[in-house]
């Protein structure tokens, strides 16, 4: 049995833990600014796991509660659910353009705002949702992460086959337990995405239904919560978040995709069979980051003397040192970066909870440092990572405005009036 680091789920840790290496350390807080995603209590992490309890299906979260959220009294009567995710969705920028999004505005919010998980970023979100546990327990744990042994990255969205997903990702998910115990079980998302290695640490166990347009995403999501008298029912749409990335959320582009997710939406809801429900969730956040506001470690040479690996992404980023290097490397990525980003060694980032209860076999994933965004800033990649350092938007830090995240419900015309 691997061994596990165990802070308590949605607190600080308890004082003077042991990391890995056996020395005992003193709590660690998070600096203003950055949230302590709450794992077990208000977390993307539980909104399927109370879903599949609604539906009479008992899940293994590795410990956590079944339903924390409470879901089961919220979908009371419901037989078949649907739960969509809109990437990059963020509870905060939703509120701020409320008047844009009318249908997604005016939807039941039966329990405020839940967390993402940490990176907050779509693959370990993706991942985190479809498990029902936090990061440290599913190990896709960036973006981008170290393949350990092996001296070479993982990019968790052009990952095909290779390491082996089942391998790599090898808790069951809530849709293989769901299947297992006769709940019919889909995943609607788009046709590029089947048979991808994050598809499938994430989703085995649905069915997959591919989709090409915002349209044809509500008519299968539909078509599959028809199909049969109850069921499970996952959709995910991607659009916002590349515009965003690409526009910045502070732009037209952004606005009118919003008012898009929106009409979507509302055909669904328009849609729904009488006995079922919907949840519309998103896997992060996002914001601005202007040019003045970005530390370029092509430009910062001490940021990647002793580094042997630089993953992660902008705001989240993960340095694996050279052998014997950790302490320096550590030292001078707190020495350039200062107030602009928490940066930590590794035994410290997993002590302070940010990623759940940490399998100690996986623990590796993580960089010996750990560097998460503060404000507004990136710390890009201009010379190795062109692309990403170009665009105008991100997330994957513990902001608010990144990790706070909506949970929002609408029922059929048999369930109006009832649950919680």
């Amino acid at each position: 049995m691997s061994s596990q680091i165990r802070p308590r789920p949605g607190s600080r840790p308890e004082p003077a833990k042991g990391g890995e290496d056996g020395v005992l350390r003193p709590p660690v807080t998070l600096p203003e600014g950055l949230v302590l995603p709450a794992y077990g209590r208000t977390t993307l992490a539980d909104v399927l796991p109370g879903v599949a309890t609604a539906l009479g299906v008992d899940v293994d979260r590795a410990g956590l509660p079944a339903d924390p959220l409470g879901l089961t009294a919220a979908l009371a009567g419901a037989r078949r659910v649907a739960v969509l995710l809109v990437d990059g969705l963020g509870a905060r920028l939703l509120r701020a353009h409320a008047t844009l999004a009318p249908t997604l505005a005016g939807l039941a919010s039966p329990v405020g705002d839940l967390d993402a998980p940490c990176p907050s970023t779509t693959p370990v979100s993706l991942a985190t949702l479809g498990t029902g546990v936090p990061p440290g327990g599913h190990g896709v744990l960036g973006f981008v992460t170290a393949v350990p042994g092996e001296g070479r990255l993982l990019n968790h969205v052009q990952w095909a086959d290779d390491p082996d997903p089942r391998d790599w990702q090898p808790r069951p998910t809530v849709f293989e337990q769901a299947a297992a115990a006769g709940l019919p079980v889909t995943a609607v998302a788009p046709y590029a995405y089947r048979g991808s290695g994050l598809s499938t640490a994430a989703y085995r166990g649905a069915g997959y239904a591919g989709t090409v347009s915002a349209g044809d995403l509500a008519a299968v999501l539909l078509q599959s919560l028809a199909a049969a008298p109850t069921g499970l029912v996952y959709g995910y749409t991607p659009e916002l978040d590349l515009t965003g990335h690409v526009r910045g959320v502070d732009s037209d582009s952004w606005r009118l995709q919003l008012a898009l997710v929106d009409r979507v939406v509302e055909q669904v809801v328009t849609g729904l069979p009488d006995d079922a429900a919907l949840l519309v969730t998103a896997d992060h956040g996002m914001l601005d980051v202007p040019a003045t506001t970005r530390v370029d470690v092509d430009d910062e040479p001490a940021l990647l003397d002793g580094v042997a690996l630089l993953a992660g992404e902008p705001r989240a980023r993960y340095a694996h040192a050279l052998p014997g290097a950790a302490g320096d490397v550590l030292d001078a990525w707190r020495g350039v970066l200062g107030e602009r980003a928490w940066v930590v060694g590794r035994d410290e980032a997993v002590a302070s909870g940010v990623f759940g209860d940490v399998d100690g076999a996986l623990a590796a994933r993580i960089g010996d440092v750990v560097a998460l965004a503060r404000g507004p800033w990136a710390i890009t990649a201009s010379a190795t990572e062109p692309g990403p350092s170009r665009l105008a938007a991100y997330h994957g830090s513990l902001t608010g405005a990144e990790v706070a995240i909506p949970l929002l419900l609408a029922r059929g015309r048999a369930l109006e009036g009832t649950g919680s």
